[in-house]
């Protein structure tokens, strides 16, 4: 039978059977590519012969005994934290990230560490020749580590190579975009060659019970490079992400089949490489002003991590007719709920201002309990009241302006009051097992946060002689 050339979109892997310009996937231009009919060949279908019936395959009860995978500990605390405890034999996880971030160092620390634990572990680049990766490991002192180098592209023969011998603990595959397999007809980098090259490689995982870490490039949004189905392939999938103007790198789990996926695993770049932060609310609030306007800690949480973070404002008077709103570390809606918020219930005008907002350390926050924390620096920015340096905020905002609770109270008040924080501003209610050598202020209304930064603003600009009068002048209509 003939078989029917397809055409594949080279940015997302949406299949049509002729040649668009456009791709209503993705909204691609000039992205669909002509791929040979059938796709990945060799794989378990085309071994089947044409009518021969399936096998029959016993199925099992809900109940009954299973057993927790086993695990290997890499020698890195946050990389195993990230991965839910170790490697798991067998499993294949993606790893992506912007161009040097420092996937690859990341990596090599891992697999050098790893190796000098007793452990067969092997090194395939298709960037990089072996000279560069050796380079690099004697930059960070791993040169003296038994790990197996290659520069190598064609998955054959990367499986191959790795079959000979002890079975290896863990392989890095660096990247998954530069490999390619005999099975498929098109060029490396292509859609088709990626879904085949994942393929095979998580078959050797599967069948040999190796650790498998694919490198993969991201695009300009921020996604894996390649066709989404491999993303569905693979047992985990994390980003390597932070600032380049920062020294703080984050390893974060968006799925993971044998772990959380809420765990991040915080990073510092120096001269020897990464080093892992055991404590990173410490040094995310190394060096910030206590008597600055505008700035709040946030009590933090990251899966079972208590984090610390300082959340920055800037509210300044525009001149423009649509004031500017800029973020960075968080997400944008979220602050324009938070904007929309402060001036229907708070009494606060921001209308007529310019808004920044930053979470510093390069640190992206994802929990809707920065509401709080967020508020603070923004009334705080605005009134020119420094907040007290000794508090931390949490607690997620309705849209009624209600404090809502938030989980995990007692973790937080831990944290706080163990880096020295005396008072923490959230929900009503602090739970159950709170620490109590914390003061908890209860906060039932976003306008209760407002009566409290304005009564303790100071009496020039728009501070007022007492908290009804200052509540008063901010609910005043601002001078664009």
């Amino acid at each position: 039978m003939a078989k029917h050339p397809t055409f594949v979109c080279q940015s997302c892997g949406a299949v049509y059977n002729r040649w668009r310009g456009k791709c209503e996937a993705c909204g691609g231009w000039n992205t669909i590519v002509e791929e040979a009919g059938g796709g990945v060949l060799g794989g378990p279908a085309a071994a089947r012969p044409t009518g021969k019936r399936g096998r029959v395959f016993a199925l099992e009860a809900l109940t009954g005994e299973s057993a927790d995978a086993p695990r290997t500990r890499t020698g890195n605390a946050e990389f195993d934290r990230v991965l839910g405890g170790g490697l798991v034999p067998g499993s294949v996880i993606l790893i992506g990230g912007d161009p040097g971030i420092g996937k690859s160092t990341l990596l090599i620390q891992v697999a050098a560490a790893l190796a000098r634990g007793g452990h067969r572990v092997a090194y395939v680049s298709g960037e990089e020749a072996v000279a560069q990766v050796r380079l690099r490991a004697a930059r960070l002192g791993l040169a003296s580590a038994p790990v197996e180098l290659a520069a190598e592209t064609n998955v054959e023969d990367i499986a191959a190579t790795l079959s000979q011998g002890a079975t290896p603990r863990l392989a890095v595959i660096d990247s998954i975009q530069t490999m390619w397999t005999d099975t498929v007809e098109s060029a490396p980098g292509t859609v088709g060659q990626v879904r085949g090259s994942a393929q095979a490689l998580i078959r050797f995982a599967k069948t040999h019970g190796t650790a498998i870490v694919l490198v993969g490039h991201v695009t300009k949004d921020g996604q894996i490079a390649g066709p989404r189905v491999v993303e569905h392939m693979v047992d985990c999938v994390a980003s390597f992400e932070g600032d380049p103007g920062h020294h703080f790198r984050i390893l974060r789990a968006a799925k993971n089949r044998f772990g959380p996926t809420d765990e991040i695993g915080v990073f510092e770049m120096t001269d020897g490489g990464l080093a892992e932060v055991p404590n990173p609310s410490e040094l995310f609030l190394a060096g910030r002003d206590l008597a600055t306007p505008g700035t709040a800690v946030f009590a933090g949480m990251e899966g079972t991590r208590p984090l610390l973070v300082e959340v920055q404002a800037l509210v300044a008077p525009s001149a423009l007719g649509t004031p500017r709103r800029a973020v960075v570390g968080w997400d944008p809606a979220r602050l324009s709920m938070v904007l929309a918020v402060l001036e229907a219930h708070g009494g606060v005008r921001l209308g007529g201002h310019d808004v920044y907002l930053n979470v510093a350390g390069g640190l992206r926050i994802t929990e809707p309990a920065a509401d709080l924390a967020a508020a603070a620096a923004l009334v705080s920015s605005l009134t020119g009241a420094p907040l007290p340096a000794e508090s931390v905020f949490f607690g997620e905002v309705g849209l009624s302006g209600a404090v809502r609770p938030v989980s995990q109270i007692p973790a937080r008040l831990k944290e706080a009051a163990k880096l020295g924080f005396s008072t923490a501003y959230g929900p009503t209610a602090p739970g159950d097992g709170a620490d109590r050598s914390i003061a908890a202020s209860g906060l039932g209304h976003v306008a209760d946060l407002v009566a409290r930064i304005a009564g303790a603003a100071p009496r020039t600009g728009i501070g007022a002689q007492s908290p009804q009068e200052a509540a008063k002048r901010l609910a005043a209509p601002s001078r664009g």
